[in-house]
């Protein structure tokens, strides 16, 4: 390995010191198949599914944190039908220890199926510390999203910042997973300029087949030209092959400028299985070592 590319692996390596993952409710026997290769305290976010009830978003939180990890539950706004389903949530997380952490999004309806239409009318209740939660994250676009335009975007990334701000709640903001570092690395500029200083974590595919990874693209709006998809490392001649993260976190790291970006970490959607991004995560590390 050339001097430039050992520095670069090293950053890369760096940047896995604490990253974190997604699951839904019913991953959680997945998540005791990779627990031996996930580190003990790793951050794990708990889906919230419209196919999965109270009581398995519940059980999943309680998995993850009998396992030695962080339970991040999502809540999604326009999924809950009313305040009372929100407050028992909230209150069942808070019952069983797993309300510290919390990540807020809309969510996939068109319309709410009650009272909150976005992830900042569920900060504006004030109910999210009155039952334990300390830490809020939020979402961010790097490449935009399907449905909402840019200026409605920002301004609600910054409608949450503020709201945040005024309540005795850390934040933090996860990104829509993406296959090109220059979009997100401007669009991270962008948010430091605005003054908004929350961590960032950057969302990553985990190791997946590359027809799974397109899928979820398009439905994400997430760019997935040519040009844009080899440099992430894969090929659309190619869709029964299967791609990882290496090129993606290797040129991040080293277009990282904490002066310019701030903190930066890793999230991982784990498209590919939890155990085969964990697995990927642990070989990475040692090979960026050795």
């Amino acid at each position: 390995m050339n001097p430039a590319n050992t520095v670069r692996t090293a950053a890369g390596t760096a940047l896995l010191e604490d990253f974190s993952l997604e699951m839904t409710g019913k991953d959680v026997p997945k998540l005791e198949e990779a627990r031996d290769t996930i580190p003990q305290g790793t951050r794990i976010n708990v889906a919230f599914l419209g196919n999965e009830d109270l009581r398995m978003r519940l059980d999943a939180a309680r998995a993850v944190k009998r396992l030695g990890f962080v339970p991040v539950p999502h809540i999604s706004a326009r999924r809950l039908g009313s305040r009372d389903d929100f407050e028992r949530f909230l209150a069942g997380l808070h019952a069983d220890g797993t309300s510290d952490n919390v990540f807020i999004v809309g969510g996939d309806p068109a319309h709410p199926e009650g009272p909150y239409a976005d992830s900042l009318s569920l900060i504006d209740t004030g109910l999210l510390s009155e039952y334990g939660v300390r830490h809020v994250g939020i979402t961010g676009y790097p490449e935009g999203h399907p449905a909402i335009d840019s200026t409605a975007l920002w301004s609600a990334l910054q409608d949450k910042h503020t709201a945040l701000s005024a309540q005795p709640l850390q934040g933090g903001i996860i990104t829509q997973f993406g296959f090109d570092v220059e979009p997100v690395l401007a669009w991270v500029e962008e948010v430091r300029r605005r003054g908004i200083g929350l961590p960032i974590r950057i969302g990553v595919p985990g190791p997946a087949g590359i027809k799974r990874l397109m899928a979820y693209a398009s439905r994400f709006g997430v760019g997935t030209s040519a040009s844009v998809v080899k440099k992430y490392g894969f090929s659309l001649a190619n869709l029964m092959g299967t791609a990882g993260p290496d090129r993606f976190l290797r040129d991040l790291a080293a277009a990282h400028d904490p002066a310019r970006h701030g903190e930066l970490k890793i999230h991982f959607y784990t498209f590919g299985g939890l155990k085969a991004t964990s697995d990927w995560a642990a070989r990475f590390r040692k090979e960026s070592l050795t």
